[in-house]
């Protein structure tokens, strides 16, 4: 898919896939059947777009369905199913677009099969695609969302979803940030406007509305995170003159609008968190004070080790390094990203020894290469 194709193709693919869910077809037959539809568009529309593109990939897709039942061996058990076809006309208009997000992320699901069908029948992205996001082989991709979708085809549209299972793989889905030809950073945003407007028709939704803003935040500071040879930049460090100021500003007043409505969750707190980030000049100029507010609110509400971990960096920042290693203290040890805490912490106190060789740890159970070369730099830079 090119730019433009796939800015016009990607949202219908879930109300689709609903409609012949709708028709009879089975969520696994459903989704085979929209994406050959959607190869079709993408060489079709070109040179012959449709006027009612929905409809026409509604068309397509049940008739590559149909073909299907034709050609199989259930033809005679769904002999009904194939005479029923619709006459040619304006097709359903219910939206069965929030009922495939939680479909997608069902709990019998895996987290990365929930994300890998979440990106197929959501997105609208090829398995090629998924792999290449995912760097996998695509052989391997398509087993794992095969068997995603044998796990929900016998699922109704009409049994309840849990959105904190949508919001968890739309999270998941965000931090795989960018790789292959898909920028799954944005897809996730785009994905999480999506849902927050579905939601919102059942009622406010300030969690998703947390969500989306706290995405927005975080990416308004992607340009700044990397140098041009591909090396991280700390949060500290970076040139907030490349932050994207527009995401900053729709962030700041999604998450307002959230916090006013009093239901605090998980996402509007870590937004909060990235909201004063995003709010200061300079890293200096960082409201510390207020961060480790949030972040005992976030704790006190999750209890999360990882919140935990981070909190510790906020309070060595608000409180001075001791404050921040005795409340490391308090941390599992074995927690990812633990000695590069630990390290930092250290450096601040004063004890470089200890900071290099913490920081070589760190870098030594680095599971990124762009990890592990940002704290071997930050070790040998202290070993001079």
């Amino acid at each position: 898919m090119d730019v433009f194709d796939a800015a016009v193709l990607r949202p219908l693919v879930p109300a689709v896939i609903g409609v012949l869910v709708r028709r009879g077809a089975d969520f696994a037959a459903a989704e085979d059947a929209v994406q050959d539809a959607l190869v079709e568009a993408v060489r079709s529309w070109p040179d012959d777009p449709p006027r009612d593109p929905k409809g026409w990939l509604v068309t397509v897709a049940w008739r590559r369905f149909l073909d299907g039942v034709r050609s199989g061996a259930a033809r005679q058990r769904r002999e009904e199913t194939v005479e029923a076809e619709p006459e040619t006309g304006p097709v359903e208009t219910t939206d069965d677009t929030l009922r495939v997000f939680f479909l997608c992320a069902h709990p019998a699901l895996t987290p990365a099969s929930a994300v890998a069908l979440t990106l197929r029948a959501v997105a609208g992205l090829t398995t090629r695609q998924v792999a290449e996001a995912y760097l996998v082989p695509e052989a391997t991709m398509a087993q794992r969302i095969s068997r995603a979708k044998r796990t929900v085809s016998g699922e109704s549209f009409d049994r309840p979803g849990d959105l904190a299972t949508v919001r968890r793989v739309l999270y998941l889905v965000f931090n795989e940030g960018y790789s292959g030809d898909v920028d799954l950073a944005a897809e996730a945003i785009r994905l999480t406007r999506e849902l927050a407007v579905l939601a919102s028709h059942h009622g406010p939704d300030p969690e998703t509305d947390g969500l989306l803003a706290l995405m927005l935040l975080h990416h308004a500071r992607r340009p700044a995170r990397r140098r041009a040879d591909g090396t991280l930049v700390p949060l500290a460090d970076q040139d907030r003159s490349l932050w994207d100021t527009a995401l900053v500003e729709e962030g700041v007043a999604v998450l307002q609008a959230a916090l006013a409505r009093e239901q605090r969750g998980e996402y509007q707190l870590q937004a909060a968190i990235a909201a004063l980030h995003a709010d200061a000049p300079t890293a200096a100029e960082t409201d510390w004070v207020q961060v480790v507010q949030w972040y005992d609110e976030l704790l006190a509400l999750t209890g999360s080790p990882v919140v935990r971990l981070n909190r510790a960096v906020a309070v060595g920042e608000a409180d001075g390094a001791r404050a921040g290693l005795a409340a490391l203290a308090e941390v599992d040890p074995a927690l990812p990203r633990h000695r590069a805490v630990s390290a930092y912490l250290h450096e601040k106190d004063g004890d470089l020894a200890a900071a290099a060789r913490l920081y070589a740890e760190a870098a030594a159970l680095a599971t990124s290469a762009a990890e592990r070369t940002h704290l071997t730099k930050q070790a040998a830079r202290l070993h001079h």
